[in-house]
């Protein structure tokens, strides 16, 4: 799966498997994916890398959860069961989002590092960096970062 394009593949068998099983909400969702990946493939002019792809669908995520949010202050609980409903669909074609425990782990590394290279005592003001480093880890280790998670997480961390 880390070739350019399998991630699109993977999701139009997926879409097959939905419409035979007559799964319309996930059958919805996968054409949504699809589009999401082909828009990207078109806005880039060639086809997106598979980092590019996770990209892609993490931004879905994430208008997807700010949708939930608005559904939830707006006492629409079906739309937003919808949207927690494609939530789950989307993050199938993601990598593993790390738990807490281990998130904090790679935090308190990340920051004896950027401590390190730069010689002095951490600072909020370095938080764009800690960020950036744990990020690094997180890729490296194929494991998808929670943007949000990272960032209370660093804060936390600095300010603590």
């Amino acid at each position: 799966m880390s070739e350019a394009g399998a991630l699109e593949l993977q999701v139009n068998q997926q879409i097959i498997v939905a419409m035979k099983a007559h799964d319309a909400e996930r059958t919805t969702t996968l054409r949504l994916i699809k589009n999401a990946l082909k828009n990207k493939a078109i806005e880039k002019r060639a086809m997106p890398t598979l980092a590019e792809e996770q990209q892609a669908l993490a931004t879905m995520i994430k208008q997807r959860r700010d949708s939930i949010e608005q559904f939830t202050k707006g006492n629409r609980p079906e739309l937003a069961a919808k949207e927690a409903g494609e939530i789950a669909v989307i993050e199938e074609f993601l990598p593993k989002a790390l738990e807490e425990a281990g998130l904090e782990t790679l935090v308190a590394d990340a920051m004896a590092e950027v401590a390190a290279a730069s010689g002095k005592e951490l600072t909020p003001k370095e938080m764009g960096q800690v960020i950036k480093a744990v990020q690094a880890k997180l890729q490296a280790k194929g494991l998808r970062p929670e943007g949000r998670a990272v960032s209370e997480l660093v804060k936390k961390a600095l300010a603590g």
